[in-house]
């Protein structure tokens, strides 16, 4: 449909009418020299004298009148409004922090065959599985062990995020734990972010032994920040030193974030695990919506130069044509 940008302008349309009909006519003084035999000159060749201006030229009036009517309408900004074009935009960020420290390496977990994984390969078909179904959220990814990386940031690309998911290896980011160190690089990428939603989910198998930071800190900045943090245990808590997972600790690093955590003790649970966060973390979309306007103020503006190229090429024309014909008679 079309519309006007500026119909209040429509308003000065009578000014036209109303200057033709109240403002006395414009006379203009000039010298002439006056002829006693002017109107045998007239009748000579035919012509009558007639007053000039537009009072008596009914065409002429209404040639400017229209062009009046063209010029305001051009002014009032004419446009055609398209029909609306929408986008979905995600309004949740979520953050994957994975551990691939050394202790991942121990086969403990059964693919859907039956047959013996280590708790990586475990961790990558889950993961996968949860990254397909959050095709409208922006996603990024984070590897640690004796330090954190980012693998990928914050993107709508899942393509590439499960091409660097599948890449990633025990043992990149070195043999120990940083779980302190993860939440804050965490942190960082999704300081970045413009949603307001923003959760990280952290998945380790051991205990914190080489952070910069302690987990307990840098759960309370996250908290500070407003951002959710999901933890999984999926470690051994009877195990020793570097292989014990801090069960406790990442139930209270979730508890002071407002977050859930969850033990995955068999890849069924850590499947159950990923659906119940599926659940927490709602597919939340916002559409967006966007009008595109074609302008068409060019159109009554054309077509009034148009008529007014005309008018003066025809006046241009008549006394040439007017005396052609007279020669031909003659």
């Amino acid at each position: 449909m079309w519309q006007l940008d500026y119909p209040w302008l429509l308003l000065v349309l009578p000014l036209a009418w109303l200057t033709y009909r109240y403002l006395p006519v414009y006379n203009e003084a000039r010298s002439a020299v006056r002829v006693p035999f002017f109107g045998a000159m007239s009748r000579a060749v035919g012509e009558a004298p007639s007053n000039a201006g537009t009072r008596r030229n009914v065409w002429q009036l209404l040639l400017n009148l229209l062009i009046w009517a063209l010029m305001v309408l051009a002014a009032a900004r004419p446009v055609f409004v398209e029909k609306p074009i929408e986008r979905q935009q995600p309004v949740r960020d979520l953050m994957l922090a994975i551990d691939i420290s050394q202790s991942m390496e121990t086969e403990d977990f059964t693919n859907a065959n039956g047959e013996k994984i280590n708790r990586l390969a475990a961790v990558k078909e889950v993961v996968q599985g949860f990254i397909d179904k959050r095709k409208d959220d922006r996603l990024g990814l984070i590897v640690f062990g004796s330090g954190a990386y980012p693998q990928a940031p914050l993107t709508l690309d899942h393509a590439s995020l499960s091409l660097l998911l599948a890449d990633t290896g025990i043992g990149m980011a070195g043999p120990n734990t940083a779980i302190g160190d993860a939440i804050g690089l965490s942190l960082k990428l999704l300081d970045k972010a413009h949603e307001q939603e923003k959760v990280l989910i952290l998945l380790t198998d051991g205990n914190d032994t080489s952070s910069a930071i302690t987990p307990d800190h840098a759960a309370e900045m996250a908290a500070a920040k407003g951002v959710i943090i999901h933890t999984i245990g999926i470690g051994d808590p009877a195990a020793s030193g570097e292989a014990k997972v801090n069960l406790p600790g990442l139930e209270q690093i979730a508890k002071n974030t407002g977050g859930q955590f969850f033990r995955a003790e068999d890849r069924s649970a850590l499947d159950q695990v990923y659906s119940t966060l599926d659940r927490l973390t709602p597919h939340q979309v916002q559409t967006l919506s966007h009008q595109p306007q074609r302008e068409l103020f060019y159109w009554p503006l054309g077509a009034a130069l148009l008529l007014l190229a005309a008018y003066h090429l025809g006046a241009l024309l008549r006394p040439r044509l007017a005396l052609s014909r007279q020669r031909q008679e003659a």
